[in-house]
């Protein structure tokens, strides 16, 4: 699996795990829903890491947290 779609599948969990909408993460986290939906959706494949600290914020977890899956542990590298 590559980065994006770990990124986006974790984001998805969490949505599922806390009970938000996009909606909801969007205003705890004072990121843009748009923003959300493009990440989710595969417009932005390369949300930053402010953003992502933005969003962690929103679920109430740390950067820490949002990493530490099994699926980022075996990530292959992305150079080779």
């Amino acid at each position: 699996m590559d980065i994006y779609t770990t990124v986006k599948n974790r984001i998805l969990h969490l949505l599922g795990e806390k009970n938000m909408s996009i909606h909801k993460l969007a205003m705890e986290s004072a990121v843009a829903p748009s923003s959300i939906k493009n990440i989710l959706y595969g417009k932005s494949q390369n949300p930053g890491i402010v953003t992502l600290k933005m969003l962690c914020d929103g679920f109430g977890i740390t950067l820490v947290e949002f990493f530490d899956t099994e699926e980022f542990r075996n990530l292959e590298q992305e150079i080779k």
